[in-house]
């Protein structure tokens, strides 16, 4: 009877333990809808570690309340809890401020690092310099060759994207924002500036096919 109870304790704490076990799907994005290729994601139970698919998708076997640790280079990691209820995450990633965790990221599984090194244009002005300009607009194109201001729009490469407008995409300290908000910063307030042309922009998907500025400022710095 002893040996007996032994086992069917054994088979019910067995039972509990699978019953716990279940399967999380998820998706990483960076900017809300662009995937990213290449993250790991870890379970801290098991310490199973997989890595995101071209689609940003992965899919990890969790044990009751357990924990999602993402991570990319680059990007600020984020640490995700789930439970038995939890049958899909979704989780947007954020660019790190700071010219090497952009450089790391733009293109980041898409292109080589030449790539990188010849199709981002960094500019780390002075203190001493900043109040010379009067706005953004007059910061920018001041310091990037090539680069137009037409009509309120940032225009880098030049020619018309499929959406009809020849705008690039703009970022401040990791976040997409336009225009309007771009005149509200201060020259005195940029940390660095950076243009990215060509295919290094691919890592922002269609809405950074007429490039991209990326802008960090002083108090977006870590």
């Amino acid at each position: 009877m002893k040996k007996s109870g032994i086992f069917l304790f054994l088979i019910l704490v067995t039972s509990l333990s699978y019953a716990q076990e279940h399967i999380v799907q998820g998706v990483v994005h960076v900017f809300e809808n662009l995937p990213l290729t290449g993250v790991e994601v870890q379970v801290k139970s098991s310490k199973q570690s997989v890595i995101t698919d071209s689609s940003g998708m992965f899919t990890v076997t969790c044990y009751g309340k357990d924990k999602l640790k993402i991570r990319a280079q680059g990007f600020s990691g984020q640490n995700v809890k789930v439970d038995e209820n939890i049958k899909f995450v979704a989780v947007n990633l954020k660019l790190k401020p700071g010219e090497q965790n952009q450089e790391n990221a733009i293109g980041y599984g898409y292109i080589s690092d030449k790539d990188k090194t010849t199709a981002v244009q960094t500019v780390n002005p002075d203190h001493t310099t900043y109040a010379r300009y009067s706005d953004m607009y007059d910061l920018i194109i001041s310091q990037f060759a090539g680069v137009q201001i037409t009509n309120g729009e940032i225009i880098i490469r030049g020619e018309k994207s499929f959406q009809g407008s020849s705008a690039a995409l703009i970022v401040v300290d990791g976040v997409i924002t336009d225009t309007e908000y771009l005149l509200t910063i201060s020259p005195v307030d940029v940390k660095s500036i950076s243009v990215i042309k060509d295919g290094s922009s691919a890592v922002y998907g269609s809405r950074g096919a007429n490039g991209v500025l990326i802008i960090e400022t002083k108090k977006g710095g870590e």
